[in-house]
């Protein structure tokens, strides 16, 4: 299986945005960005978070876009360092772990519900949430990708 460089270059970007198409069967992005702007688009100005992590036995993030570091709390480079598990708390991982066992079954998985932790230890839900296999058009799975677009603090 391919493993793509860890960036937030257009060669990703569409693959996160092909793959969600393909799968999911709906358009990750609105239809008035151009082509041509869609890779910085997603990075810099969607009002939801992307993230994807590869398919290495324990995944590493390699893509997150800016609003997704605002709401985990990590730069670009320290998410690309950062082995996706460590997104949940310990006790949240099992779950975790079969939401992404589901995935890699199924394609893909809506509605998702899930307990989360930022970098300064702050926990906070994500809700109704996608997560899809990240395939290229031949098959060749290079991970997996989530969006959300609501998310709110948990309660101490």
């Amino acid at each position: 299986m391919k493993q793509p460089v860890p960036s937030c270059d257009s060669a990703l970007s569409d693959l996160i945005i092909s793959s969600y198409r393909r799968i999911v069967g709906q358009a990750l992005l609105p239809q008035d960005v151009p082509k041509a702007e869609q890779s910085n688009w997603l990075y810099k100005s969607a009002p939801f978070c992307v993230l994807a992590h590869n398919h290495d036995s324990d995944p590493l993030f390699i893509y997150a876009n800016e609003t997704a570091q605002r709401c985990f709390e990590y730069s670009l480079a320290e998410f690309l360092t950062l082995p996706s598990r460590m997104s949940a708390e310990a006790p949240d991982r099992l779950e975790r772990q079969r939401l992404l066992d589901a995935v890699t079954k199924n394609g893909f998985a809506t509605g998702y519900t899930g307990l989360r932790v930022a970098k300064s230890g702050r926990r906070f839900w994500i809700e109704n949430g996608i997560v899809w296999q990240l395939t290229d058009d031949q098959g060749a799975i290079y991970g997996q990708a989530a969006t959300f677009n609501h998310w709110r603090d948990a309660k101490p």
